[in-house]
């Protein structure tokens, strides 16, 4: 998408060089020109909006001030980085946001120099830039390193973890603290930014170094100067934690107030140490429909700009995510030991009716995965029904406390795992493909896959029901469209569903693939089994499937390195069962972002490509017999 005639400072930027040639007093038009651009190119792409909008200033003066990419700069989650591309000479490139073969939404090494570092999970900023910083100081090198994060991103341990250490070193580390918390914004205005360019100026910075040299050979003057600062700096800067955690607080400063995010941050390019500059932006910053709803407006699909309503084509059918959420306020009506924990999840993973109706009973951890597991296991302790519902992405930074808290002393705790398999546009960062693999192998765990939206309720309500840990996991998106049953009624566990008979060859299908397995066995005359659970496996299904078919193929939305296909290979090898086994699953390699149904394809779990893998198995055991006969 090219600038339009309204944007004529923004056609002249390719590169942080350009925006560096920009006088001072043009940085303010620059900001409402990419603000525009923005708001139409994600118009056409969808994407993530309101974060964007809000750190329009913050990255130009970012790249105007820091020498990028020789100074490095670092995204937290990367969701906001989308004028940090544009001014880094993939302007032209932003119509192929997150589309098949286009630009990522998220920083990507491979994608450009200026993206020092990859991301897509939240609160990894801090430690990746400290690393590089420590780099930097082993070469002897002068480059600095800007770690960027969130309110929200900070609340994760990782953050704080970095932030101990690094304040225990002299990298020359800057952290922004993009804060767009409203309720602090009162703190934002002239005096405050003044406060921010004093306490980052040389000045400041000589006498406060100084007086540490001096006064640290008289203790008892140097705490009290110590306890003065903290006090003087507690009456006005809420940054005394980050004192304490060794690094110098700046702040709070307006995130859109550019003359002084220049001003700020050319008197920090001099400083050395951990810096630490507090920000306050607003989320939507510039477009009213994303100012009043930024929740909304975190990622969008295509929308109209001038209203803000969304311009693609709604589907009928309810979504996984909208299952979980009228199922887990159902079954909480009937059992009021239920509670729901969600790391920052709550709009995303259907909680939003819970948190209304059963405000008690719900909790919202921020990002702390680690903590959520051990929160539920807690719980589960004392009597309580935890059901923990995070996506397949996050639940990886949960593993530890998903076998030691949970697992190992078989609490009942339910996982409801959303987004698991290929999430498209968010690409391989997001993709939800080895919950299978890694829950599999986890003793006390039961695993369920639903291939429709009334089975996803039924899987719940099974694991709910179980006095051991449990997960579901479900799909983005929606379902093939199955009406649910209002009732609670669960599976009975292990046991497979046959729903179509055939001849020589058996599907093994576990989830979502049902429905293309479907299509492909009408061409095939093949079995379809509807596998349901992937722990426990249906053994007693698995040998009758194998003495009466030629070939067994089966079919996941999962790795398939270590998946369901790996535990039927493994139980057939266990009872020296000859029958050829093909496994169709998403391969050992990470699939780039594209929509659903792209990657899907790529991955040959189609139903054209089902059948073609199929026919290729026949032919092959075909052959196999005669060179036998």
């Amino acid at each position: 998408m090219k600038p339009t005639a309204h944007q004529p400072l923004l056609t002249r930027i390719d590169s942080p060089a350009d925006l560096r040639t920009l006088h001072e007093t043009e940085l303010a038009t620059l900001a409402d020109e990419a603000r525009r651009f923005l708001i139409e190119s994600v118009a056409k792409s969808g994407g993530h909006l309101a974060a964007n909008l809000g750190v329009v200033e913050l990255t130009i003066a970012l790249h105007y001030v820091f020498n990028t990419p020789d100074d490095k700069l670092v995204w937290d989650v990367g969701h906001q980085s989308y004028l940090h591309k544009m001014f880094t000479g993939r302007r032209g490139q932003m119509h192929s946001l997150r589309l098949k073969d286009g630009l990522a939404g998220f920083p990507r090494r491979a994608e450009s120099p200026y993206d020092s570092f990859g991301v897509g999970h939240s609160s990894t900023s801090i430690s990746a830039a400290l690393g590089m910083a420590i780099a930097a100081a082993q070469d002897h090198s002068q480059r600095r390193v800007v770690a960027v994060i969130g309110d929200g991103a900070m609340t994760a341990g990782q953050a704080f973890e970095a932030l101990n250490h690094a304040g225990t070193l002299d990298a020359n580390l800057l952290v922004v603290l993009n804060d767009n918390d409203m309720s602090i914004s009162p703190n934002v205005g002239g005096l405050s930014n003044y406060l921010a360019r004093i306490l980052s100026g040389r000045l400041y910075s000589t006498m406060r170094e100084g007086s540490k040299k001096v006064l640290q050979n008289m203790p008892s003057m140097w705490e009290l100067a110590r306890r003065a600062e903290e006090h003087m700096k507690g009456m006005v800067i809420p940054g005394t934690l980050f004192e304490e955690l060794g690094f110098n607080y700046i702040g709070p400063i307006d995130g859109h107030d550019i003359d002084a995010l220049v001003k700020t941050l050319g008197n920090i390019h001099q400083l050395k140490g951990p810096q630490l500059l507090h920000v306050v932006t607003r989320k939507g910053k510039g477009y009213l429909p994303a100012e009043q709803n930024p929740c909304k407006f975190h990622g969008v699909g295509r929308f109209d700009p001038e209203t803000g309503q969304g311009t693609a084509a709604a589907g009928n059918a309810k979504t996984y995510t909208g299952v979980f959420s009228d199922w887990i306020c159902d079954m909480a009506a009937q059992d009021e030991r239920l509670v729901a924990i969600t790391p920052a999840m709550r709009e995303g993973s259907g909680l939003v009716a819970f948190s209304e109706q059963f405000p008690q009973r719900y909790f919202d951890v921020a990002i702390a995965e680690q903590h959520s597991v051990t929160l539920a296991a807690g719980m589960a302790c004392d009597g309580l029904k935890p059901v923990v519902a995070i996506y397949s992405t996050f639940l990886q930074r949960a593993y530890d406390q998903l076998i030691h808290d949970v697992a190992l002393q078989n609490l009942p705790v339910l996982f409801a795992i959303d987004r698991a398999g290929l999430v498209g546009a968010d690409g391989p960062t997001h993709s939800g493909n080895y919950d299978t693999s890694f829950l599999r192998c986890i003793p006390n765990m039961t695993l369920m896959a639903p291939a429709d939206e009334n089975e996803c309720r039924q899987m719940l309500s099974t694991g709910f029901r179980l006095d051991g840990p449990a997960a579901v996991r479900y799909p983005r998106g929606a379902g093939p469209g199955r009406a649910t049953d209002p009732g609670l009624e669960g599976l009975p566990v292990g046991k497979a569903e046959i729903c179509r008979h055939g001849k020589e060859v058996a599907l093994l299908v576990f989830g979502s693939p049902l429905s293309e397995a479907l299509v492909a066995a009408e061409r095939l005359n093949a079995t379809v089994v509807n596998m349901r659970f992937i722990k426990p496996l249906d053994e007693n299904c698995i040998l009758e499937l194998a003495a009466g078919h030629q070939v067994l193929v089966s079919i996941e939305d999962g790795a398939a390195a270590g998946g369901a296909g790996s535990a039927v290979a493994e139980f057939l090898g266990q009872h020296g069962n000859p029958v050829p086994l093909a496994i169709l699953g998403i391969p050992d390699r990470f699939i780039e972002h594209a929509s659903r149904e792209q990657q899907l394809a790529e991955c040959g779990l189609d139903a054209e490509h089902i059948y073609q893998r199929v026919q290729r198995e026949l032919a092959g055991r075909i052959a196999t017999l005669r060179a036998v006969d």
